[in-house]
């Protein structure tokens, strides 16, 4: 049986959490762009040796991450520190999947084998900013929801007033400081990514979205 969560702590380089929006007590407008989500999955060449070599990679990865955001093709670029296959995450500011893939086949840990890139659209609010201190790593998580049982592509009555209840959710827990970005994924199984605040979020607030009905929380 798979577990019923992936929720994975990463280490996101160089961007500022927008928490402060939160305190916005308007009307939310949900203005959703198109990202490119590049996840960064082990390659041919993975290993967890630590030498010259895959410190001198980690550097020059490290450096080639700050380039993204730092030329503002990228609003998140960074690791996860667990042990899964997924061992990292860009997120780029393009609608190209060519141009996306291109900049991602570009990373050090790619064109060394090291890693490899699978490449996905993704939709969220436009909020990330640019930090003033690009060498600062800030702790967030990523939490993928996967299609369920229930899970239809067909728009009706029924599904139209879970969406409403999923993005009065996610203003919910924008409010509580507790999510940051979310947006729905153009993939086979997955259906859609959070990125929640440096806290860990527990089963219970994940399983809180009403979206659960038809995506289910899977890993």
């Amino acid at each position: 049986m798979k577990t019923l969560l992936t929720i994975t702590a990463i280490a996101i380089l160089v961007f500022t959490l927008p928490l402060a929006r939160a305190q916005d007590k308007k009307e939310p407008q949900f203005k959703l762009v198109q990202f490119q989500m590049a996840l960064l999955k082990r390659g041919p060449k993975w290993t967890r040796d630590s030498n010259v070599r895959t410190k001198k990679l980690e550097t020059e990865q490290r450096a080639y991450a700050n380039s993204l955001i730092e030329s503002g093709k990228a609003v998140i670029a960074g690791r996860f520190d667990d042990d899964g296959d997924i061992r990292g995450v860009y997120v780029l500011r393009t609608k190209s999947a060519e141009e996306a893939r291109a900049w991602t086949e570009d990373s050090p840990v790619v064109k060394s084998g090291h890693l490899i890139a699978e490449m996905h659209p993704w939709w969220s609010e436009d909020v990330m900013k640019k930090t003033s201190t690009p060498e600062k790593i800030t702790r967030a998580y990523f939490g993928f929801l996967y299609r369920g049982d229930k899970w239809t592509p067909e728009k009706t009555a029924d599904s139209e007033e879970l969406q409403r209840a999923h993005l009065a959710n996610m203003m919910r827990l924008a409010e509580m400081k507790k999510l940051v970005l979310a947006g729905p994924l153009e993939i086979t199984q997955r259906c859609a990514a959070s990125v929640f605040s440096a806290s860990r979020p527990s089963r219970r607030l994940v399983n809180s979205q009403p979206q659960i009905q038809q995506c289910r929380p899977a890993g």
